[in-house]
């Protein structure tokens, strides 16, 4: 029997949402598409010392529209995910099929579950194609962005960029690291083909270090620049972590 386009989403009993579990020990934690109700849970969570003191660029303090205009475009990007795969299932209803490539992840907000079928907002994970904040030269910069963003869907030479955060309480558990892993493993490798992965983190910021190089990421960089972030933080600038694939590799396989 062909595979559906869908796999290895599933689709939540109670919302109908489509969803990612994580393995155990984290089985009770699924990642799912944004609702409306997240929005003062991701205002709360965003604000958290904790968090904001490692963020730049956001506003803060982070307010309800601001929580309401993130909904508002990750639903969009899911949406158009979905609209994705809902075609290409059409396109071949019968007969052996490979899984079509993507243009992202339908499903970004973690969520722990309850017996009684409820949920609690824990956090998000996003991916984006990279803009290369580490290239000081505007112009250099707006080059590498532009061809990043003209590739096709499924290119191995797009670039992405993760970003992320977890409810301060749930901090330092391993989480983080299983849920970045369980994507990387069962969606962005064999859904959007992605090769080339980075991610941007705070000098200081030695949590988000540590989770990055258990998925086998390495600082392939640190740009110096003293400045005050968004949140009002004074940092030196920030460490650029790149993971990719190795020629030839299988899925799941990391370059050290």
């Amino acid at each position: 029997m062909p595979l559906s386009q869908f796999h290895p989403l599933q689709r939540h009993p109670r919302t109908g949402e489509p969803y990612i579990q994580l393995p155990a020990p984290f089985d009770r934690i699924i990642i799912t598409p944004p609702r409306r109700e997240d929005v003062p849970h991701i205002v709360a969570i965003m604000n958290e010392h904790a968090v904001k003191r490692w963020l730049d660029g956001l506003a803060f303090p982070y307010l309800e529209c601001h929580g309401e205009d993130w909904v508002a475009q990750t639903k969009e990007k899911s949406d158009a995910v979905l609209h994705e795969l809902r075609v290409a299932d059409a396109e071949a209803p019968q007969g052996p099929r490979s899984l079509a490539p993507v243009s992202g992840c339908p499903v970004s907000c973690l969520r722990g579950t309850n017996e009684d079928g409820t949920d609690v907002y824990l956090g998000a994970i996003e991916f984006t194609r990279c803009i290369f904040p580490d290239v000081r030269d505007r112009a250099e910069q707006e080059r590498l962005t532009s061809r990043n963003e003209s590739r096709r869907t499924g290119d191995p030479e797009i670039v992405w960029c993760i970003g992320y955060y977890l409810t301060v309480p749930l901090h330092g558990q391993g989480i983080m690291s299983c849920a970045l892993r369980t994507l990387m493993e069962v969606w962005a490798i064999p859904r959007m083909c992605a090769r080339q992965v980075r991610a941007e983190t705070i000098i200081g910021n030695s949590g988000s270090i540590r989770v990055l190089e258990k998925l086998g990421f390495w600082v392939a960089d640190t740009v110096w620049v003293q400045k005050v972030t968004s949140a009002g933080e004074l940092i030196d600038g920030f460490h650029v972590l790149w993971w990719q694939m190795m020629d030839g590799g299988e899925g799941g396989v990391w370059k050290p």
